[in-house]
């Protein structure tokens, strides 16, 4: 089987939840006046899942516009489930134990052998890798098949419309790297940076691979436009080894994951998930040890890369 086939079974599996998830939304009469908001904005991400690759590119370019519009106007909410009792919850953690981690443990070790494995399905294996974890959750938990669909959606609810962050802001950075930005950062730092000096290249390099993903909340998003911009000029031309250089400015992006509400996977989804007080919680706890980090990066980058 082909890997583009794989990926777009992966896709389709994914629509059908979120299909389910709309379904659940339109039927919810806890969302009041939010109820179709909240259920098209689901079907609208489903559509795009399971049924994108055979779409015109302008059809997905409207729904994408429509999902800003449904958000931007603030008609997506959580709607209401079904939560088990603490009595509950404590019986199935003593009955279950430590085996609650093996769905987990498949999921992450699955992906890596298989990217190792046959690094051909290397943009798949995080997919199989998910599927092996759910088969591992219906033997250790021995939950039903409606079990499963309500937990489902009330984590893809929960998740909210920052699920789709990375998506979006990957495509960003492809966006930017074809229109030029990259030669437009060069520029516009070029005459800051002192010829040669490799210190305030690696310093360049890692602040702005720090500053873009900040923007764009995706360290991913920002590696292409940062590298093509600063990198490549400022520290491979003057002796860096790409390798090192490109996996330090890489983390050193992530530094920057770890200070902004762009990046909703990592900083407003864990806020929601344990009900902080403040949606930027995580992100106060975090701060400190992101510029630590940054700095760190810095002299590593000047003292190995070079």
């Amino acid at each position: 089987m082909s890997v583009d086939l794989v990926l777009e079974i992966i896709c389709v599996l994914m629509g059908i939840q979120l299909f389910h998830t709309s379904y659940r939304a339109f039927i919810d009469a806890s969302l009041k006046s939010k109820r179709l908001g909240t259920g098209a904005f689901w079907l609208l991400l489903a559509i795009l899942f399971a049924l994108g690759s055979y779409l015109p590119n302008v059809v997905n370019g409207g729904l994408v516009c429509l999902l800003g519009v449904l958000t931007l106007f603030k008609q997506v909410e959580l709607g209401s489930f079904k939560v088990p009792s603490s009595e509950q919850l404590k019986e199935r953690a003593d009955r279950i134990g430590w085996l609650i981690f093996l769905p987990v443990i498949f999921l992450s070790v699955g992906s890596l052998a298989l990217g190792l494995a046959l690094p051909e399905y290397g943009k798949v294996a995080i997919g199989l890798g998910a599927v092996l974890g759910l088969i591992a959750i219906f033997l250790v938990t021995k939950a039903s098949g409606k079990e499963f669909l309500e937990e489902n959606n009330r984590m893809v609810q929960q998740v909210s419309p920052v699920s789709i962050l990375p998506q979006i802001l990957t495509a960003l950075g492809a966006i930017f790297t074809t229109a030029g930005v990259g030669e437009l950062v060069s520029k516009a730092i070029g005459g800051l940076i002192p010829a040669g000096n490799q210190f305030v290249g690696a310093f360049a390099y890692c602040l702005g691979m720090f500053i873009f993903t900040i923007v764009m909340g995706n360290a991913f998003a920002a590696f292409t436009v940062i590298t093509a911009g600063i990198g490549i000029p400022f520290v491979f031309a003057q002796g860096g080894d790409p390798i090192v250089a490109g996996a330090l400015a890489m983390t050193a992006g992530f530094c920057g994951t770890l200070i902004t509400p762009m990046a909703g996977n990592f900083n407003a989804l864990p806020a929601a998930l344990m009900e902080m007080k403040s949606e930027y919680g995580v992100i106060k706890q975090q701060a400190i040890p992101a510029f630590t980090l940054l700095f760190i990066h810095v002299l590593l980058m000047y003292f190995l890369a070079f």
